[in-house]
């Protein structure tokens, strides 16, 4: 596995981080046995969030890492200050009250790394960035930044801790993968894919903040599953299903899909190492969030992790050549 650094965070971050929206509480036996065996392949980041599962997610998550005495073995990403249904909440009390809540569920003192979910660009910067600073002077979290977090809004927010001598942004959580998005999967979700979104990933180059990049196989539509033959032969009212083709089932994605089966076969791999690949040769600070639900699936990305892209490759896959 290959590591890097986050500021704020002592231990290496590795450079796959284990998803768990899988993880929800109601079948704590399965659960635990999956994160027992993505431990054992190698899983040390975990990505956890307040609003999955009602909390039923960072409770079970919270109970394998006490009950296998793992806590100082494991770095966890806590996200929070997800919208609801009533509003948007990304404001000091909803980012507090959720970070309390979220510690409790957990059984945790502190989270390692800790994501606003969303973000409310009508919200000034400045009572948000503040009220991070004060949780991580408390040692409720180490870093903090933000999970769909547009580039101006990491301006502006480091901007203001600057010029605060308060503690910035220390990462970013946007959607980034081989294909680009033709619509986005929840409201209010940020992406760095595709052309259009060039001039945010050359800030991320230029800049050097630690991406957790989400989604980073397509929501499934990258590992070879869709086709164009078959779309109609998924059912409807299949959320993950349906997701997949509304928001990626594109003919330029299906070219890209194509490429990167083309060099899976001539370099032995398959097409999900690939598409993983594409996103962790990138010249940009990544840490890739996906999530295997076997300890084979996670080694496979694991190997996927240490296959470096050539830049013409990189420019192949994505339709540049």
């Amino acid at each position: 596995m290959n590591y890097g650094h986050i500021p704020g965070i002592e231990q290496p971050i590795p450079r796959l981080i284990q998803g768990t929206t899988m993880i929800s509480g109601r079948d704590e036996a399965w659960e635990h046995a999956l994160l027992d065996a993505v431990y054992q392949a190698g899983a040390r980041m975990f990505d956890t969030a307040h609003t999955y599962a009602n909390g039923g997610n960072e409770r079970s998550f919270g109970a394998w890492v006490r009950s296998r005495g793992l806590r100082d073995e494991i770095l966890v990403l806590g996200k929070g200050a997800h919208h609801n249904a009533q509003r948007q909440r990304v404001t000091p009390e909803d980012i507090t009250s959720d970070l309390h809540e979220s510690l409790d569920r957990l059984g945790f003192a502190e989270i390692d790394l800790y994501l606003l979910h969303r973000d409310d660009p009508s919200q000034p910067v400045g009572p948000i960035v503040e009220v991070l600073n004060e949780h991580q002077r408390a040692g409720k979290i180490r870093a903090f930044g933000g999970s769909n977090w547009s580039v101006a809004r990491l301006v502006e927010a480091n901007a203001y801790a600057a010029e605060q001598g308060l503690i910035p942004f220390a990462a970013s959580s946007p959607n980034f993968s081989l294909a680009d998005q033709i619509e986005e999967p929840w409201e209010n979700c940020v992406t760095i894919s595709g052309p259009a979104h060039a001039a945010d990933r050359q800030w991320y180059a230029e800049t050097h903040m630690p991406l957790c990049t989400w989604s980073s196989l397509a929501g499934g539509f990258l590992t070879g599953k869709y086709r164009r033959e078959n779309l109609d032969s998924f059912p409807a009212d299949n959320y993950a299903d349906a997701l997949a083709k509304r928001c990626y089932a594109s003919e330029a994605n299906f070219r890209r899909l194509d490429r990167a089966e083309q060099l899976a076969q001539q370099k032995g791999l398959t097409i999900p190492q690939i598409a993983l690949a594409f996103v962790l040769s990138q010249p940009l600070d990544v840490y890739a969030l996906t999530a295997p639900h076997s300890a084979e699936e996670y080694r496979a990305n694991a190997a996927a992790a240490a296959i470096a892209l050539t830049p013409a490759e990189l420019a192949y896959l994505d339709l540049q050549d």
